[in-house]
């Protein structure tokens, strides 16, 4: 199905920093769209973790965690001018590394905002500067306008990133059967003005990881698909919501930012604490957690109608995210032990025998109610399409490569968000390894069964109001 094709030519050296399971599932992809010797890649990782992988593919591994003493001494030997950062690892500076790759006229590419360690945790910092909002308007405010730069890529895995692309689409899809006529938008502006014409209230990061080992969670260890630093770290961040004109009150423990453009709210609360009721074609509908990521802060910015100073329309954006049932139990005891991370860690891979991820963006509110548009990836067929890989992995690796591809063919854009990028071109390279992508219409709200068991003080008139759907542990 995918070919061998390579995509572009790259001249110069690639340097993968982290080489966990994204590292390890994107290494692959990368030597086979995009035409560059393996003598021309290293890695720089913490650990020995993909040693042998590396050694397959005859590419130089080397073991060195970075930390802000030796982050310029590692990395400036090898990157310059023309060369290429791909940033898959956990608790280094997005920041620090961007700052870097401007000055040796390097590009870049990161799948989060991350920041050195403690920086999504430490208590003495205050909450509201823990968050991904806070993360992100320190990378925005690294941009020179007016000046051509070496393109840096903020945050373009699957989410954030893939689900960017998945929600113009889909935008598209409705404006065709609701029959509003959508253009061809090419702007933020534009993008802005359809989903307000087609009366979108919110956009769900819908994702729900049905993958299943047959090796069962243990006590005291945490298991997950993909990088378990990774989902500890963002889900002991407050959750986060990009936050909607239509909302007509901040929910219990709501906080706003007093900087930025205001386009999000915090909780005072863990998003691994916190659930948000959603919905998915095969799942139906489910309870996810409402942990934050970029894209709920960059796409509710992206479609914010302004006149002037005042904001006039924004959608409420938030991710809805069920992991797999292990991490899920791995979730419950992390709370139990007041979020001090389990002493063992296991990336499910090989032992996974069955199970899909089921990943996309739920548009909602509008005259044809909601309507899901995304991937659905099984196992099996992540497993045919690339070695090293699961159905988790391969939807944040392929996202990877097409952000590298489309940055390599725009090396002098700056900083830029995945909205900001052209869809087409990302979901076409993407797109072979995603699965089944499909859109679906359904007529299920929030509210639907909500008074099954018990009566509740609740709103019909607006199903999709976040302080209607909120369920908070």
């Amino acid at each position: 199905m995918t070919g061998e094709r390579a995509y572009i030519e790259f001249p110069g050296h690639i340097v993968l920093i982290g080489f966990g399971s994204i590292g390890q599932g994107v290494l692959p992809l990368i030597l086979r769209h995009i035409a560059i010797p393996p003598e021309r890649i290293t890695i720089v990782t913490a650990d020995d973790a993909g040693r042998a992988e590396a050694q397959r593919y005859r590419v130089k591994l080397v073991k060195e965690p970075l930390h802000p003493g030796n982050l310029r001494t590692v990395l400036e030997p090898l990157v310059g001018r023309g060369d290429f950062v791909l940033n898959v690892s956990v608790e280094v500076s997005s920041i620090a590394l961007i700052e870097l790759c401007r000055e040796r006229g390097a590009l870049y590419l990161d799948t989060c905002i991350e920041p050195w360690p403690g920086g999504y945790t430490d208590p003495a910092v205050p909450a509201g500067r823990r968050t991904n909002y806070a993360l992100r308007e320190q990378a925005l405010a690294l941009r020179t306008p007016g000046r051509a730069e070496p393109t840096a890529v903020l945050t373009h895995g699957a989410n954030p990133g893939l689900v960017s692309h998945l929600l113009k689409q889909a935008l598209l899809n409705i404006a065709a059967d609701a029959g509003v006529a959508a253009g061809n938008p090419s702007s933020r502006g534009d993008w802005a003005d359809l989903a307000r014409r087609l009366g979108v209230k919110t956009v769900h990061v819908a994702e729900r990881d049905t993958q299943v080992a047959s090796v069962a969670k243990a006590p005291g260890e945490f298991v997950n698909t993909w990088s378990v630093e990774g989902f500890v770290s963002e889900g002991c961040q407050p959750s986060e919501l990009g936050w909607g004109t239509h909302e007509r009150g901040l929910p219990r423990g709501g906080r706003q930012h007093d900087f930025g453009s205001g386009c999000a709210i915090y909780l005072m609360q863990p998003g691994a604490a916190t659930r948000v009721r959603t919905w998915t074609p095969l799942a139906g509908p489910f309870h996810g957690f409402c942990i934050t990521h970029g894209e709920a802060i960059s796409i509710a910015d992206y479609l914010t109608v302004r006149d002037g100073a005042r904001v006039l329309y924004r959608p409420t954006v938030h991710y809805a995210y069920h992991p797999c049932d292990g991490a899920v139990l791995s979730l419950h005891e992390l709370a139990g032990r007041n979020f001090v991370l389990q002493e063992r860690k296991r990336i499910l891979m090989e032992e996974i025998v069955a199970g899909l991820d089921e990943l996309g963006v739920l548009v909602a509110g509008h005259s044809l109610n909601a309507y899901w548009y995304g991937s659905q990836l099984s196992v099996a067929e992540a497993r045919a399409l690339a070695p090293y890989n699961n159905a988790t992995s391969l939807q944040v690796t392929a996202a990877c490569l097409a952000g590298m591809i489309w940055a390599m063919e725009n090396p002098d854009r700056g900083i830029v968000e995945p909205d900001e990028m052209d869809f087409r071109r990302n979901l076409e390279i993407s797109r072979p390894y995603l699965g089944a992508v499909v859109g679906r219409y359904t007529d299920w709200t929030p509210l639907s069964g909500r008074e099954r068991l018990f009566p509740e003080e609740l709103d019909p008139s607006d199903p999709w109001q976040f302080e209607n759907v909120r369920v908070s542990g």
